[in-house]
């Protein structure tokens, strides 16, 4: 049964010095990451039905819980809602209490998005830190941690639908285990050494100890359970359901029996074959909301829980202002009470249609998916289209305006994305709503780049065949397309996109507009950050030249692009005039902006790095100095900022063969990075080697080798197999000392 439904269930690097201290991964407390769901209502841990997980799934092992009747409709497969789950957490919370585990990851991997933000929160606590790096790099280093750590781990994938999602980003190590939960064992047969582990209906026993169990407080109500359970084919999700409405009723099993007979007969006549038990059960289930709940809350509430997702939508949401203007009958409508909303919640799970898991930091509503689908199926054209539009407004208002939750947006986005696969083209009615930019956008600030460059252009896709190209929202989301390729360092792919979307403007504002100019400045960093110098200059001198023409030459922006122009002739090897340029706008920066504001400090920064490209290392020195007396002014000598300005003018002695300068600078920038990020960071590892570079052009010899030694070594143990730092460290080691160093 789903989550929430009651029922059960390369070289080697050098060995380290005896002195080196533990591991990181080798000491610490326990680490739980990720929301597992709650024990569902009388859960069993079906002894005679369901495998043996602590068998077959040994340290270093991958398994899958799967329905025992795939069908092509998992949607609506009413038996593989057969409680993988709920055993799946069962099992992992009996590891976790036994003591076995030092990380346990939860993930919800219904969506790639979905695996990378459950990889980041668990690298953040069980590696440490803010790690660096968008999602992708962070899930690298974290499963290059698992495979490495000596620690016991699990890392359960509730809900895989596609196994595509996991293309990379499988975990593996000795000491580790991989438990899947999905209805489609396709999505992991393909997965080398997986067990698919068949989960399919309770044992007659299981079944009437699991009816029994539920049927406590009226022993009456027991009455004529065994011929129920042998009706109920011992389904999970039927007994489930049955349970609930006998539960809430005067029902006794006999009477309960009666009704479904019937009802099974009426819905095997109008088929035309005999439906599975919780395909009938699912409606008496409605019909005891209806009774409960006459004036129609709980139905309006299940409308809107069979449209988000049913492995877990936050509480929040149907209490949202919108979601009770639709409980109390629409648009124009007062909304209605939040607590009339919650006793609908209350209800529905009563009648066994939902479950509500109070476990996690607020109430979370699950709903199993046939059910969501039978809802769906039965809800008239208009409804639906009602429905769409009240929970996009709730998911809208119940996400967060800042990062203070950062646990919630995944979960909304999870919702959204369930809506969207439901609503279609409903969302677009009258442009795109708001909802689909918000999710685009919550996945930009979660540096989930893969997943964000796939989701705007998904998104430019669609709003261009509903509404066309030229409508203003196609333009929007373009424009998020092009910065998504950006951000995740596929430029090659942001040109076209800025070169449309430049085209656009031109036709619609002009080319003097404002926002003419921008995209004309967009472009250039595009063609600069593709390698494509020379067309970045000359689109760039062009904003440069429309920005002075039009906003003035001390306008922030005329100097922000000259910054940017300058860059780019620094890149084409253009040295005298990147020098031009910068002296230009760090003496209007000076006289507008002040000598020590940031901004001018960054002005300076690339000047004195074209300064340095240009061999002119005594005005380079000169201008670094600048930089980092004003940045340890303003920020402080352990800021980040600082110490690299410090690493900066370290290079810059270094290229003017004042050893002695340079490694001093080099020795207390590595000791700032160790400092402020940890000896184990890329910044530091980074840093170390320049630092090994420059003890070697000094003739230290010893000093270097030891250097790239350990750098070597936490390169091997932390960074992602294949990194380029791991390979370059390792290339100066083999120059300096020869190949037997690495050995």
């Amino acid at each position: 049964m789903h989550r929430g439904v009651p029922a059960g269930t390369s070289a080697q690097p050098p060995p380290p010095p005896a002195s080196e201290p533990p591991r990181a991964d080798e000491a610490g407390s326990p680490v739980r990451s990720g929301e597992m769901p709650a024990p569902a209502d009388g859960f069993t841990a079906r002894l005679e039905t369901a495998p043996s997980l602590g068998s077959a799934l040994p340290p270093g092992g991958i398994a899958a819980l799967v329905p025992t009747r795939p069908t092509a409709n998992a949607s609506r497969d009413w038996l593989a809602s057969c409680g993988k789950t709920q055993l799946a957490a069962g099992f992992a919370e009996s590891l976790w209490q036994g003591r076995e585990l030092d990380l346990l990851v939860w993930v919800s991997a219904t969506s790639r998005a979905s695996v990378l933000s459950a990889y980041l929160a668990a690298a953040q606590q069980a590696v440490g830190g803010d790690l660096p790096g968008d999602a992708e790099a962070v899930a690298a280093r974290f499963l290059s941690w698992l495979a490495e750590s000596r620690r016991s781990w699990l890392v359960v994938l509730d809900g895989l639908a596609d196994g595509a999602d996991l293309d990379g980003l499988w975990p593996e190590g000795p000491t580790g285990r991989v438990l899947v939960t999905t209805g489609d064992a396709a999505v992991v047969a393909a997965q080398p050494g997986a067990h698919l582990l068949p989960v399919g209906m309770f044992s007659p026993r299981e079944a009437l100890s699991y009816l029994m169990g539920r049927l406590t407080a009226d022993p009456d109500q027991r009455i004529g359970a065994i011929d129920l359970v042998k009706d109920l084919g011992c389904e999970p999700l039927a007994l489930a359901q049955a349970s609930a409405v006998i539960a809430s009723s005067a029902l006794s099993c006999r009477d309960y029996r009666d009704y479904f007979v019937r009802r099974r007969e009426q819905l095997t006549d109008a088929a035309g074959g005999e439906p599975s038990a919780a395909a009938v059960t699912w409606t008496f289930s409605v019909e005891q909301a209806d009774r409960l709940s006459p004036d129609g809350t709980a139905q309006a509430v299940l409308a809107l829980a069979a449209l988000l997702d049913g492995l877990g939508t936050p509480a929040a949401v149907f209490t949202a202002r919108s979601a009770r203007a639709y409980v109390a009958g629409g648009p124009g409508q007062p909304p209605t009470d939040p607590e009339r909303v919650r006793t609908g919640l209350r209800i529905l799970e009563r009648a066994g249609l939902i479950a509500l898991d109070m476990t996690g930091p607020q109430p979370v509503v699950r709903m199993s998916p046939p059910v969501q689908a039978a809802v769906r199926a039965a809800m008239p054209d208009a409804m639906l289209d009602r429905t769409v539009r009240a929970a996009a407004d709730a998911l809208l208002e119940a996400w967060p305006a800042d990062a203070q939750r950062a646990w919630l947006p995944g979960e909304l986005r999870s919702s959204a994305g369930s809506l969207q696969r439901v609503a279609g083209d409903l969302l677009w009615a009258g442009g795109c709503h708001p909802l689909l930019l918000r999710v685009g956008q919550s996945l930009d600030s979660a540096r989930l780049t893969g997943p964000a460059v796939d989701y705007w252009r998904e998104l430019a896709t669609v709003s261009d065949r509903v509404l066309g190209s030229g409508h203003a929202d196609t333009l929007v989301a373009g424009e998020h397309l092009a910065a998504a390729y950006l951000t995740a360092a596929r430029p090659a792919e942001a040109v076209p996109w800025c070169q449309w979307i430049l085209a656009k403007r031109v036709h619609g504002l002009g080319p003097d507009h404002p926002a003419t100019i921008a995209g004309r400045l967009d472009l250039g960093h595009a063609l600069a950050a593709a390698g494509q110098i020379g067309d970045a200059i000359t689109v760039l001198d062009t904003a440069a030249g429309d920005y002075e023409r039009v906003c003035g030459p001390d306008h922030l922006d005329t100097l922000a692009t000259q910054d940017e122009l300058a860059d780019a002739y620094r890149s084409a090897g253009q040295f005298d005039d990147a020098i031009l340029i910068g002296r230009r706008t760090l003496a209007s920066r000076e006289r507008i902006q002040g000598a020590q504001q940031p901004d001018t400090t960054r002005t300076r920064h690339h000047l004195a790095d074209a300064y340095l490209a240009a061999d002119r290392v005594k005005e380079a020195i000169g201008q670094y100095k600048k930089v980092l007396a004003d940045t340890e002014r303003s920020l402080g000598s352990d800021d980040l900022d600082t110490i690299a300005a410090r690493a900066n003018l370290g290079a810059a002695y270094h290229a003017a063969g004042r050893m002695a300068s340079a490694l001093q600078l080099f020795e207390q920038a590595k000791a700032g990075y160790e400092r402020v990020l940890g000896a184990d960071h890329p910044d530091t590892l980074a840093r170390s080697a320049s630092l090994a570079h420059a003890y070697y052009a000094a003739g230290r010899l010893t000093d270097a080798t030891t250097l790239l030694r350990d750098t070597y070594a936490r390169c091997e143990r932390t960074l992602p197999t294949g990194d380029p730092l791991t390979q370059a460290v390792r290339d100066s080691l083999t120059n300096i000392v020869g190949n037997l160093a690495v050995r």
